[in-house]
């Protein structure tokens, strides 16, 4: 059985399942180059059947993470049956957002002729699934939980199918709502209106935000925000917010956001420190998930948590949560936010039709393209780029690391989600304590307050993290051990925590065998990891957008396959 899963909207993406097991799964961004691209996921979609070796025609479902059709549906698989009560409730739907959701139908949607849509046979079944349950099924679905155990869900972002806020029941395969609240319940707009106030886009940075907030005093702009966000109290929501009618303008391909309470946040500017406020919004964040979230664990008898949602890609909230010691079981689905919707309705759409399947714990995010030796050779033979192939890149590449130089690393399928975990990765050693302004500065042009995450070897956990749990992906902060936090500067944040991937040889035996070599070297089995790209861009997807970044910053040697090229003179003894 095949069910492709589809998110249209910002971080489109598409999803290819077979008999419930994820085959691919990537953004649309990452062909087209349009960071949080709105595109229609049309590449995304080409990719996932290639990679399969099927056509449109093979299809046994298409999934939309949207509860009701849009004309793009239509667009895309123009085959399919769209029930007209679903249509009809879509328009009425539109129409009760109001302005400036509500947009002027004074032209057609059609594609044009060198655009072709996906053919579908007649049998194929359209599944629109619900915003937050596509989320919650992203999270449940993927757990590796036993039918029998109940989980509960939490599934938090800034508005999705008008739901903000939301919680699930998952057991016995199934996942049945428990409470929503709508926009004026949403902790992830106030926190992204504080983004907007500091500067920053509108979902995209507020992980700069997380990043600033521990360089915060938290006395200093205490209570400011007050009236200016939902809260919550013994799990319901007492003081709701209204955020107004929002704006937006697209940028370059991209959609800016605008609320006007960031009006009123960036006057702040005026008498508090940026970072003041980064640690105001982080602390109101983490106390109102925590009361809504903790007393419906206790209401469910329950100590296992699934959570998904754009909220939840905040590392030091997912801590507190984990720190709070009323988990025994915390599952983020790792690609938490909007681009894991598709995932999340393709696999809601497999457990429909198939109620009595078992659960699978989630493989790896390494779903996206690959290439090649031979394709990536013929590449830089085409360019007259000089090159050197290598016997054993995983020791050419430790080598030069433990001279402290920086290496691009690109090799087999590139990585589903917003982290870099070994396949599209810039590494530098994490034993300097410059090394993370250098690759700010000089690699990936961004603010110098912004930290990195460690890639470690799983044996090596207890050695380096604190109360921590297997995480393979950079989702959850965690303390750093006393004994190694002045071992590995480089990618321990200003709170002493770090944001981890465990490595695993059966996941990634080539990324392993780079850090052991290492390892080897150093006596450090850590690597500092971040993504193959500099700031404002999507992750690289192929050799030729990994080449451009390799001549456009600081990287020292770029690792491509097997295929290794160097600057002359690069280096840092």
């Amino acid at each position: 059985m095949y069910i492709l899963g589809i998110h249209l909207g910002h971080d489109a993406s598409a999803v290819l399942i077979r008999d419930g097991q994820v085959l691919a799964d990537v953004q649309e961004e990452r062909f087209n180059r349009i960071k949080h691209s709105f595109d229609l996921p049309i590449q995304s979609i080409q990719y996932c059947l290639e990679y399969a070796g099927i056509h449109s025609e093979d299809l046994d479902a298409v999934a939309f993470a949207k509860k009701l059709p849009s004309d793009e549906c239509a667009l895309l698989f123009p085959d399919l049956s769209y029930p007209a009560s679903l249509k009809s409730e879509g328009k009425r739907f539109l129409r009760s957002l109001g302005s400036p959701l509500m947009l002027s139908r004074t032209h057609k949607k059609e594609l044009p002729v060198y655009v072709k849509p996906f053919k579908t046979k007649r049998s194929a079944a359209a599944i629109f699934v619900e915003h937050h349950l596509a989320h919650a099924a992203s999270a449940y679905y993927t757990s590796g939980l036993s039918r029998d155990k109940r989980m509960l869900i939490a599934t938090i972002d800034g508005v999705g199918d008008g739901v903000s806020c939301a919680l699930w029941r998952g057991e016995n395969g199934k996942i049945d709502p428990l409470l929503k609240y709508g926009p004026d319940s949403s902790l992830g707009w106030f926190y992204s209106n504080v983004t907007e106030a500091l500067g920053w886009q509108h979902g995209d940075g507020e992980g700069t935000l997380m990043g600033l907030a521990p360089y915060g005093d938290r006395t200093k702009a205490k209570g400011v925000f007050d009236g200016y966000y939902p809260v919550f109290e013994n799990g319901k929501l007492i003081r709701p917010h209204s955020f107004g009618l929002f704006a937006y303008i697209d940028i370059s391909g991209s959609r800016h956001y605008h609320f006007k309470d960031s009006i009123a946040f960036h006057c702040l500017l005026d008498r508090h420190r940026p970072e003041d406020l980064a640690i105001a919004a982080q602390d109101i964040l983490e106390e109102e998930v925590k009361e809504f979230i903790f007393p419906w664990l206790e209401k469910e008898d329950t100590r296992i948590l699934g959570c998904a949602g754009g909220i939840f890609l905040n590392v030091k909230l997912n801590q507190r949560i984990w720190n709070s010691g009323k988990v025994d079981i915390q599952h983020i689905y790792p690609n938490a936010g909007d681009s894991g919707l598709a995932a999340g309705a393709a696999l809601h759409a497999y457990y429909q039709m198939e109620p009595q399947a078992n659960i699978r714990e989630i493989d790896t995010l390494y779903k996206g393209p690959a290439f090649t030796n031979e394709q990536i050779e013929k590449i830089l033979k085409d360019r007259n780029i000089p090159y050197e192939r290598s016997e054993n890149v995983e020791q050419e590449a430790a080598n030069d690391l433990a001279q402290n130089k920086i290496v691009g690393w690109f090799q087999g399928r590139m990585e589903s989600g917003p982290r870099a975990l070994g396949n599209r990765s810039i590494l530098m050693s994490a034993n300097n304590p410059e090394n993370k302004t250098v690759i700010n500065a000089k690699v990936k042009f961004r603010q110098a307050f912004r930290p990195f995450c460690p890639s470690i070897l799983a044996e090596s956990r207890e050695t380096y993290l604190s109360n921590s749990r297997k995480e393979e992906y950079m989702i959850t902060s965690f303390d750093v051990s006393d004994a190694k936090r002045d071992k590995i500067p480089a990618v321990v944040h200003k709170d002493g925590t770090l944001r981890p991937q465990l490595v695993f040889k059966e996941k990634n035996e080539r990324y392993y065998r780079l850090i052991q070599a290492f390892a080897t070297l150093t006596g450090e089995s850590v690597l500092l990891n971040t993504s193959l790209n500099i700031k404002g861009e999507p992750m690289i997807c192929n050799p030729r957008e990994a080449i451009k970044c390799f001549y456009d910053n600081g990287i020292d040697t770029l690792m491509l396959g097997d295929y290794v090229l160097r600057k002359p003179g690069a280096g840092r003894k």
